[in-house]
């Protein structure tokens, strides 16, 4: 299981050229088991020699949101990693557009306050934890709620900001990091948010299950048709 999440993660950062000497990587650290992983292979990638990265945590509390991370653990994670731990506290004021949901509007200011303190302390990525089934999750519900066929891509560059957001998970099914996070005994951080929406998701995630059961190389066929979207 070690050897073929690390295996699969060497593979989207050299194919997909998520690294470069010199990069200073911010680590998006939410406490739920998918940054978890990210950040623990983002650590041991920084200690080897080429190319030659340093890497930081962070992680963004929403202080109107009545949710709870044990920040101590995180800590405690972050120092047996030998990385540092940043804390951002932020906040949302839903009156400013009430068109928008409280979930839309809470991950927005969660992201401008990660955005902004990458750019202000000369991080030139940011590293999320999206795995290879929220891609292709992303794309059944696009194509299914909005009639498009897109998706998430393992590199983009921020319109407002210059820095590029990396997803170095990209080629690892959730049920390896499932796996690998209850062998190395990391504890998920987050507690479900109150605001979050998570019906239409839900519903292409059991989509996404039974169309592997109907084919094993579903997964595979379904990420080969994304990579031919991206060189359209």
């Amino acid at each position: 299981m070690d050897s073929r999440i690390k295996r699969l993660f060497n593979k989207a950062c050299t194919g997909y050229a998520l690294l470069a000497d010199g990069d200073k990587i911010l680590l998006a650290l939410s406490g739920g088991k998918d940054s978890l992983v990210m950040a623990r292979l983002m650590a041991e990638r920084a200690r080897i020699f080429r190319p030659s990265i340093s890497v930081e945590a962070v992680h963004v509390v929403m202080t109107n949101v009545p949710y709870v991370t044990d920040i101590s653990y995180l800590r405690d994670f972050c120092n047996g990693l030998g990385i540092k731990l940043n804390v951002l506290n932020t906040s949302f004021d839903e009156t400013t557009d009430t068109r928008k949901t409280k979930c839309f509007l809470c991950a927005r200011y969660r992201r401008k306050a990660l955005f902004t303190f990458a750019k202000e302390n000369g991080f030139n990525k940011v590293a999320f934890g999206h795995h290879m089934d929220d891609f292709l999750v992303t794309m059944l519900m696009n194509l299914v709620y909005e009639g498009s066929f897109h998706s998430m891509a393992p590199s983009m560059s921020m319109e407002h900001y210059p820095v590029t957001l990396i997803r170095p998970l990209c080629l690892v099914p959730e049920v390896l990091i499932s796996h690998y996070a209850e062998e190395k005994e990391l504890v998920r951080q987050i507690t479900p948010c109150p605001y979050e929406d998570t019906t239409k998701r839900s519903a292409m995630e059991k989509t996404l299950s039974l169309l592997s059961g109907l084919h094993p190389e579903a997964r595979q066929s379904m990420w080969h048709a994304i990579e031919k979207m991206w060189k359209l």
